[in-house]
C-alpha cells in the first residue's frame, strides 16, 4: 500500500492529506447549505470555518503527540501531519472550545451551531478514516485472508489490510492480514450521519439534540471500535479514546434530555 498519491520531487501529496482536505470541503458545503436554510449569515460561518480548520488540525495533532511523546523527540516531526497522527477527539475538543468563544463573540447560539456542524463532522470523519487505510494504521486484530474474503470486501481493501510488518506507537506488528477497523468506523459514521439527516427536520427535535445524537452515536461507535484497534493511544495503560467516548456519551445524554429538564422546571 503506497501512502503517496503523487510525488512531485520537491513535495509529496499523500492520500492521508487528500482525504482530510476532502472531508473539510464536503463538511463546509453541508454547513453552508444548512446555514442558508436556517437564515444564519454564511459570511460569519465561512470565517468561522476558516479558523476552525486550523484549530481542529492543531488540536488533533497536539492531542496525538501528547500521548506519543516518545515518537516526537525531534520537534520537526511534530509538524509532519501529512504522515498521519491526528486524533479526532483532540480536534473535536479544540473545535468546540473555539466555537464556544466564536459564537459568544458573534452573538450566536452555541447549540444551534453545534447542531449544524454535527452532521458535517460525522460525515467528515467517515471520509477521513480512509486516510488511515492508505497509511495502514487504525487497524484491528490480526486475521486471515479467508476471513476478509468472507466479509465480501473489495480486493483493494483486502490487499491493503496486509501489513508487511511495521512499528506503530512503539509497538511491532508482524506481517499478516488485519481487520479493517477504519472501514467499520467509516461505515458506522455514515449510518449515524443518515440518522441525523433523517431526523433533524422533525418538529419534535429540540435545539442541541442533533449534537447530542452525535456525541452518543460516535461515543458508542468509537468505544466499540477501540475494543478492536491494535494501535490505540494509551494513558496509564487505559485506552484514551474509550475514556473520552464515555464522556461524550454522557454529554450527549445531557443534551438530549436538557430541553425536557427545562420544561419540567417551567411546569413546577
Amino acid at each position: 500500500m503506497n501512502p503517496i498519491l503523487l510525488d512531485l520531487g520537491f513535495i509529496e501529496i499523500r492520500w492521508y492529506s487528500v482525504f482530510i482536505l476532502l472531508a473539510f470541503i464536503i463538511g463546509y458545503l453541508l454547513v453552508i447549505s444548512r446555514c442558508k436554510k436556517k437564515g444564519i449569515s454564511t459570511t460569519i460561518i465561512s470565517d468561522m470555518c476558516f479558523y476552525l480548520v486550523i484549530v481542529c488540525i492543531l488540536g488533533a495533532r497536539i492531542y496525538y503527540c501528547l500521548f506519543e511523546l516518545e515518537d516526537y523527540k525531534n520537534i520537526i516531526d511534530i509538524f509532519k501531519i501529512w504522515k498521519g497522527g491526528l486524533a479526532i477527539h483532540g480536534g473535536v475538543i479544540a473545535g468546540i472550545i473555539f466555537i464556544y468563544f466564536y459564537t459568544k463573540k458573534k452573538n450566536l447560539k452555541l447549540l444551534d451551531i453545534l447542531d449544524i456542524f454535527a452532521p458535517a463532522l460525522i460525515l467528515g470523519q467517515a471520509i477521513g478514516r480512509w486516510g488511515n487505510f492508505f497509511n495502514q494504521e487504525a487497524f484491528g486484530p490480526e486475521t486471515t485472508l479467508s476471513t476478509l474474503k468472507n466479509l465480501y470486501l473489495p480486493k483493494f481493501i483486502i490487499d491493503g489490510m496486509y501489513i508487511d510488518g511495521k512499528y506503530i506507537n512503539g509497538q511491532w506488528f508482524q506481517p499478516g492480514y488485519y481487520h479493517p477497523t477504519f472501514l467499520y468506523e467509516s461505515l458506522g459514521c455514515i449510518i449515524i450521519f443518515i440518522i441525523m439527516m433523517t431526523i433533524r427536520n422533525l418538529k419534535k427535535i429540540k435545539t442541541g439534540q442533533i449534537a447530542g445524537i452525535y456525541f452518543i452515536g460516535y461515543g458508542i461507535l468509537r468505544f466499540l471500535i477501540e475494543c478492536l484497534r491494535q494501535d490505540p493511544l494509551r494513558f496509564l495503560g487505559l485506552k484514551v479514546a474509550q475514556i473520552v467516548s464515555i464522556i461524550m456519551i454522557l454529554v450527549g445524554i445531557f443534551l438530549i434530555i436538557k430541553p425536557y429538564i427545562k420544561g419540567l422546571k417551567k411546569i413546577s
